[in-house]
């Protein structure tokens, strides 16, 4: 059996082969696309293995297992995401660890991480979550929501528009849905300039994530492997 630090360094650089692909079909720099690994259910042994085959960026989507894996892992020189459902209580712990959050699709939300931003002495980079869907559950707020949202993450202390995230829809086509995302995150730059991420793409279709423009893939199973049970 393979070595666990040998199965990931196989799945990164396959991983990264496929983003190199992905780039070079639609013409872009593969230097222009930054993985992130989704480490959701898998130990901090993993995170410190990952960084140690040069992974920069790792992705958490529940506060509980993300403060905890992220303290384990302090000494490591990561940009920690954070991708899943933010609840306003917990806000505080959010931002005393993550660098980046990725779903943000509520100005009361908005409100909450600027306080904490502004208490913890952070600045937070954030992400307007655009839901390509009417699926309840996943988050995201409907294109015709995101310039308002947008101008008062920009306008929050503590916290800086760093661009959009969504995730395409079950079932429909991911090439069409990144399309839309894109037109949405060019909107977007009209007024916010600086808002050039587009956090799109995971396992299954970060290619036409990447020939729609993403900025960032969000990868997990075809990086780690089947999910794990949850780490408590």
């Amino acid at each position: 059996m393979p070595s666990r630090e040998a199965e990931l360094a196989a799945n990164l650089a396959a991983v990264r082969e496929r983003v190199a692909k992905a780039c070079a079909t639609v013409g872009r720099s593969a230097d222009e696309v930054t993985l992130i690994a989704v480490t959701k259910t898998f130990p901090a042994s993993d995170v410190r293995l990952l960084a140690g085959l040069g992974v920069t960026d790792v992705a958490e989507n529940r506060d509980q297992e993300a403060s905890a894996k992220a303290d384990e892992c302090r000494d490591l020189p990561l940009t920690w995401h954070f991708v899943g459902q933010v609840q306003t209580n917990k806000a505080r712990s959010v931002v005393s660890y993550a660098d980046v959050v990725h779903s943000i699709d509520r100005e009361r939300l908005v409100t909450a991480l600027s306080r904490a931003a502004v208490r913890a002495d952070r600045s937070i980079r954030c992400l307007v979550q655009v839901a390509l869907d009417d699926a309840e559950g996943r988050g995201g707020i409907r294109p015709d929501g995101v310039p308002a949202l947008a101008d008062a993450l920009a306008s929050a202390p503590g916290l800086s528009l760093g661009g959009v995230m969504a995730v395409a829809p079950l079932g429909g086509d991911p090439a069409r849905a990144f399309a839309r995302l894109a037109d949405v995150a060019a909107a977007v730059r009209k007024s916010h300039p600086e808002a050039n991420m587009i956090s799109a793409g995971m396992s299954g279709d970060m290619e036409e994530a990447i020939a729609c423009g993403a900025t960032h893939v969000r990868v997990g199973t075809a990086l780690l492997g089947g999910r794990r049970a949850i780490v408590r």
